[in-house]
């Protein structure tokens, strides 16, 4: 084989090759990927779906004159290997290592940075704008996924674009997937499309034969574009995007690097926009992933030869399958419970709830905005949606929290996945932000358990409330903790005591708790006391505790994964201050406002001082600060 990759060091050099030469190039690419992600684990199926699409734009463009758009970047890994990253893709999404998104700040060819899905489109309308109104001149393309042009936000780019006409081409990279299987009627539509290639031959080959009989032939082609129209509005999936002012190409194979080049040729030449419509296969030319797309989306390292996936044991279960098991168990004795998420199922435990109760889960695909309100119209008919979404997605859809929800007091569930730091996706991933968004809203009620135990009774407690309640929980495992028997509802608004003494307190919420316990127990140890706090609740705190506590102890520390801003510990402080209460004792630990990279959930926890040793510290050096303890600050 030849050893091509090793000499493209830039697009410059993948331009340098025949058009020939890029098919073996795609391969070794997609055998580089395989070998690195086999060690380290990553997007693989969706990256390897998108190789002949990462070489075949950076050979038709002048990038990075030119500007190519990806969306979100699961499937964009090729692209880095061709823009020169090819090195460290060893180091993706490690801490300090390079992104697993595309990142503006990491290459001048990650021309914009997304984590979420749908933003390509507005991205890339923009860029072509700012192009025209800089006189300038060059191309702009977007690629995006069949799952996530049918995004909102997408559809409204898809609109605004047909209106202004922008010149623009975007690579619709149509795998019949997004994370999970494509749902929806647009993406039945695009199945009906590709089966519609015939038609678009049909077509140009008419519309060049009829054309060469020169002034005779332009008048028949014209009096017969009125029959051509009307034929393809009966016939023809393919014209939505033509009524809308895009022209349509394709369906072309998106595993041809020839196919690809020649259709973006094409598409360059055009005045006006367009699509082009690539077929592709996820996970293609590696057997396991293509036979289990979901399941390679994001794999950990695994065999090359098995397929077989490489990973720790662990004794405890993961907040997302006790969230499963939980919802069956709830769903079984309540038939007004409903489940939903969007294009997550496999991500949320939904799948298991699926099988058990197919005709009261939905996945309303990626469209968080439509999922929030869907839930909406439900509760107003007395059923209990609960919207199992990751606290990252879930900020997509303020508004339908507020306005929808909350405004008329409806008895839905935000069950938040992967909230705090999430590790790998990094900065657009951490759930860092959720205690802050969901308890401004009125009659919100927001918790976080400490442990997967704890996490069951709570579910219960927030879907047993009557009216809107927020529970939200890391990504991986729990504690390892046994499991009550039965799901019981907790007290709202009441925390627990896990350990009292001293005159130092620390009220730690969620996955802080356990690090708080540790601190304690290790500070206990040199003589300092401490009492340990599980808050349970950020709205509504449990105020005669806390208020107790304030008027008692000469110290309390707010413990948090978490932004600071607007999180816990302002809340604490708030509540506070409306009692008249100065917080100058009250220390505040999370995460500072800054944005927080990609790396290793523990290391970056660390980082932060949020682990156990961080909290041992942080309160040591506060109480060595002081030359004197200051006495307690009491009410005003």
């Amino acid at each position: 084989m030849e050893n091509l990759l090793s000499s493209i060091n830039s697009p410059e050099d993948l331009r340098r090759l025949p058009v020939s030469k890029l098919q073996p190039l795609a391969n070794e690419v997609r055998e580089h990927i395989i070998e690195v992600m086999s060690k380290i684990g990553g997007h693989t199926g969706a990256s390897l779906g998108g190789v002949e699409l990462s070489v075949a734009l950076q050979y038709a463009f002048n990038t990075p004159r030119d500007k190519v758009v990806w969306d979100v970047g699961h499937q964009a890994y090729g692209h880095k290997v061709v823009t020169g990253r090819r090195d460290q893709l060893h180091t993706i999404r490690q801490y300090e290592g390079i992104s697993g998104f595309l990142k503006r700040s990491e290459s001048e060819y990650d021309v914009f940075g997304a984590g979420h899905a749908g933003t390509s489109l507005s991205a890339a309308l923009g860029i072509a704008t700012a192009r025209d109104l800089n006189k300038d001149d060059y191309h702009v393309c977007a690629v995006i996924g069949d799952a996530s042009v049918i995004n909102g936000m997408a559809v409204e780019a898809l609109n605004n674009l047909g209106h202004m006409q922008k010149r623009m081409i975007i690579v619709l990279n149509d795998n019949e997937m997004s994370i999970s299987p494509s749902l929806g009627a647009l993406t039945g539509y695009l199945n009906r499309i590709r089966s519609g290639q015939a038609y678009n031959q049909f077509r140009d080959e008419f519309e060049t034969t009829i054309n060469s009989f020169g002034m005779f032939g332009r008048l028949i082609f014209k009096l017969a574009k009125k029959f051509k129209d009307s034929f393809t509005r009966m016939f023809v999936p393919g014209v939505l995007a033509e009524e809308l002012g895009i022209r349509y190409m394709g369906p072309i194979n998106g595993h041809d690097c020839a196919a690809i080049v020649h259709a973006l040729e094409e598409a360059k030449q055009l005045k006006h926009p367009v699509i082009i419509h690539a077929l592709t296969v996820k996970g293609y030319g590696y057997g396991p992933a293509e036979a289990d797309p979901p399941k390679w989306h994001g794999t950990s390292a695994f065999e090359i030869s098995t397929g077989k996936f490489v990973s720790s044991p662990s004794k405890a279960p993961s907040y997302t399958g006790v969230f499963a098991n939980a919802m069956v168990d709830l769903m079984k004795q309540d038939d007004r419970i409903i489940a939903i998420t969007a294009a997550m199922p496999e991500g949320t435990g939904i799948d298991k709830v699926m099988k058990e109760f197919p005709s009261r889960t939905f996945d309303v695909g990626i469209a968080e905005e439509h999922g929030i309100t869907f839930c909406a119209g439900m509760a107003t008919e007395g059923l209990k949606p609960v919207a199992a979404i990751y606290s990252t997605f879930l900020q997509r859809a303020f508004d339908q929290i507020y306005h929808d929800v909350c405004v008329q007091h409806l008895d839905v569930t935000f069950a938040l996945d992967r909230a705090g730091i999430v590790g790998a996706d990094g900065p657009t991933h951490h759930g860092l932000m959720d205690f802050a968004y969901m308890r401004v809203l009125p009659e919100m009620i927001v918790m976080a358990p400490k442990d997967e135990n704890e996490f069951r009774h709570l579910l219960k407690t927030a879907i047993d409330h009557k009216g809107p309640a927020t529970i939200r929980y890391p990504r991986g495992n729990g504690i390892g903790v046994p499991m009550d028997k039965e799901i019981q509802a907790l007290e709202i608004g009441k925390a627990e005591v896990i350990k009292n003494g001293g005159d130092i307190a620390m009220l730690a919420i969620g996955t802080m708790v356990y690090p708080a316990i540790k601190a304690a127990e290790r500070l206990q140890q040199e003589g300092i006391q401490c009492t340990v706090i599980n808050a349970r609740f950020v709205k509504p705190l449990d105020t005669d505790l806390i208020l107790a506590l304030a008027r008692t102890k000469r110290y309390l520390f707010t413990i948090e994964e978490h932004y600071l801003s607007g999180g816990f510990g302002s809340a604490v402080m708030e509540l506070l201050e409306s009692y008249g209460i100065l917080p100058a004792h009250v220390h505040r630990m999370g995460v500072p406002d800054e944005i927080v990279t990609h790396g290793a959930p523990n290391l970056l926890l660390a980082k932060y001082g949020l682990d156990a040793d961080g909290i041992y510290r942080r309160v040591k050096e506060t109480i060595t600060a002081q030359d004197q303890i200051a006495k307690p600050i009491h009410a005003l």
